[in-house]
């Protein structure tokens, strides 16, 4: 078998066979295929697609590339929660100690930020002393304890994933849906869960932007993570505007703990409960998820949630007092509140824009080498449908260097639509695929 007779196939659309794709990942990861024929291989791909078995082939060739954990000796059910992107998306931060407290066992291996959208580590990074690198020895025994791990990936998990994703983005090969389901599915499944629950952002602040194209990558995670022999849920929600109000690091902690102790913004806690509503129906298959729903409020409400958080972060070597008080975490130095040039209805908000401005104030990063700055961001004064004054605060910046607030400003001068009346309402879950 020969990897460049496979490149010829895949470009003349005829699929490999499952024994062709697991020489084809195996020989790459161990580095006997250059990566100018897998980059080949990956633009036949693009242009051709794969089949739904040749997907399922991948992903679990991808996935055995490494380490695949079993968790059987662990009691409860192994549920976890992926999504594909967003600005303000802190979700991760609420539902896992949620449903940790409810007894399931959360096994989360997470991502950083990358261009507009946020990244779970670098948020749990702004807690003060948080490790994020756990062995896999470490990573089983805080299961374990509490119930609950989040996690970086690993050198052991999915090791075709890495060289694979690296070879994408120099390929311009990102966007293709086959590859985007092997890539997230081969880490998730790594970890021995039992169920995912997926959520898949539509909107401009999202990887997909339109809803036939969120869809489309909603029903290829779901068929395949089934065919897997995964339960699986994908719920496509929406991404047009940043989820919650803060974005930026420690800012998105600080909402999170609210959240977990009954407050926050509207749309997050709704989009939480329903999220942490289907993994505890997973774990519990018996229930509804309308019942479910019912067990997130009382979770919430009794303090189990905030106290599982308490103690995952102290398991992590995090400073655990940041549930009671916020302020322990990293503070901006500068504050600067961004007026809104007229008086009516905010009628949108580009979540794209806001993910940049964000950036431009050091939250983000353009490279993975990138360093970040856990303080800085900006909090939504105003959301999509509110009422607006002129001159009234639409959202206030902060910067540890004042020379980067000009260009958060630009950013955020093209992120706020202003109408006379208020827009239509928009639906915060478009979808649920299960």
């Amino acid at each position: 078998m020969r990897a460049a007779e496979l490149v010829r196939k895949k470009r003349d659309a005829n699929p490999l066979t499952r024994e062709e794709t697991f020489f084809l990942i195996e020989q790459y990861t161990r580095g006997d295929i250059p990566d100018y024929l897998m980059a080949a291989w990956l633009m036949a791909v693009y242009f051709r697609g794969l089949t739904p078995e040749e997907t399922a082939d991948l992903t679990e060739a991808m996935m055995r590339s490494g380490r695949v954990l079993d968790l059987s000796e662990l009691p409860g059910a192994k549920v976890d929660k992926h999504s594909t992107g967003g600005v303000g998306d802190k979700t991760s931060l609420i539902l896992a100690p949620v449903a940790a407290a409810a007894g399931l066992v959360v096994p989360m291996i997470s991502g950083r930020s990358l261009g507009h959208t946020g990244g779970t580590l670098d948020k749990l990074e702004a807690i003060p002393g948080f490790n994020v690198r756990l062995t896999l020895a470490d990573f089983r025994a805080a299961l374990r304890e509490v119930g609950c791990a989040l996690i970086g990936q690993t050198e052991e998990l999915a090791p075709a994933d890495r060289k694979l994703y690296a070879l994408r983005d120099l390929t311009a090969t990102v966007e293709s849906v086959p590859l985007i389901t092997a890539s997230i599915l081969s880490k998730k499944l790594a970890e021995g869960i039992d169920a995912l629950v997926l959520d898949v952002k539509v909107g401009s602040g999202a990887f997909m932007k339109t809803l036939e194209d969120a869809t489309r990558l909603a029903e290829s995670l779901q068929s395949i993570g089934t065919r897997m022999g995964k339960r699986v849920v994908a719920l496509l929600t929406d991404m047009d505007q940043p989820l919650g109000r803060a974005v930026g690091n420690a800012l998105e902690v600080a909402e999170a703990v609210e959240t977990l102790k009954g407050e926050g913004p509207d749309d997050l806690r709704a989009l939480c409960r329903d999220l942490t509503a289907w993994m505890l129906h997973f774990g519990a298959a018996a229930s509804s998820v309308e019942q479910e729903r019912a067990r997130y409020d009382e979770l919430i409400r009794s303090g189990a949630a905030a106290e599982k958080f308490r103690r995952i972060i102290a398991r992590q070597s995090g400073d655990p007092r940041v549930v009671d008080d916020p302020s322990r975490l990293p503070q901006a130095r500068h504050r600067e509140d961004f007026p809104a040039p007229d008086a009516g209805y905010l009628a949108r908000i580009e979540a794209e824009q806001v993910g940049w401005a964000s950036m431009a104030l050091g939250a983000g990063r353009e490279r993975l080498e990138d360093s970040v700055d856990p303080a800085v961001g900006l909090i939504l004064r105003k959301k999509v449908g509110e009422k607006v004054e002129r001159g009234e605060p639409l959202a206030t910046l902060f910067a540890n260097q004042p020379d980067r607030l000009a260009e958060a400003r630009r950013w955020l001068a093209s992120a706020f639509q202003i109408a006379p009346t208020p827009p239509p309402p928009r639906p915060l879950v478009w979808n649920t695929l299960s």
